[in-house]
């Protein structure tokens, strides 16, 4: 069960961070822009688990997908509580698939290829993109809440937290997660200046320290399923 449960989530992970392009993000309140995202996660679901005959598997993910996000509209305040609510709904019905699939043995484990490739993709994916929308979260509401304006290059913060993320992972796969303490210590030699101003200081600790350990908790989570 915990390799169907693991494909089939690496394929959520895809169809929300990868294949959701802006147009479809903002617009799933429209009827068919919705039911096309619903399934683009019933193929990827479908595709993965690589198990041809089974019809349940992207009925299921297209009914429960397109069935959570059209109840998430009805909450349209954008908040990191409301992501999590939404990824845990999602990840719960996909759980509940894999069980039902098991327990009934219509799939009694996974049938296909490239399973540590799947999820290797999928996390890296989940690390590098899936932690970067708490983290805004979180650093827009503190510089809102603080009337905060940093002069920068457009979206800098943004890719440098994509760079940091891929480096913790490549980390954890290689081996040698020490080396994220590098990595914060040459971050920390390179804000040494904007460290000087304390609310500046501190809001670059905390998006720093939220980055960093969603990266290392989605990592490690991450090997433990590339080695089921």
């Amino acid at each position: 069960m915990e390799k169907i449960a693991a494909v089939l989530i690496a394929a959520h992970v895809l169809g929300d961070f990868v294949f959701q392009p802006d147009f479809i993000a903002q617009n799933k309140r429209q009827p068919l822009v919705l039911l096309l995202h619903a399934a683009i996660h019933a193929l990827l679901a479908w595709l993965l688990l690589q198990s041809w005959h089974c019809w349940r598997v992207p009925v299921f993910v297209m009914i429960a997908h397109a069935a959570i996000d059209l109840l998430k509209q009805r909450y349209p305040q954008e908040s990191l509580n409301a992501f999590i609510a939404d990824q845990a709904a999602h990840i719960l019905c996909l759980l509940i698939l894999a069980w039902y699939l098991v327990r009934n043995s219509i799939l009694p484990g996974f049938p296909g290829t490239g399973y540590q490739a799947i999820i290797e993709v999928a996390g890296f994916t989940s690390v590098v993109r899936g932690s970067g929308f708490p983290v805004a979260y979180v650093s827009g509401k503190l510089l809102r809440e603080n009337d905060l304006n940093f002069d920068g290059i457009p979206n800098g913060g943004k890719l440098i937290g994509y760079f940091e993320r891929a480096l913790i992972f490549l980390f954890f796969v290689i081996g040698h997660p020490e080396g994220i303490g590098f990595l914060a210590a040459a971050k920390s030699i390179l804000r040494f200046e904007e460290a000087k101003e304390q609310k500046q200081a501190e809001y670059i600790l905390i998006g720093t320290l939220l980055s960093f350990s969603i990266a290392i908790a989605l990592s490690s989570l991450t090997l433990y399923a590339m080695r089921l």
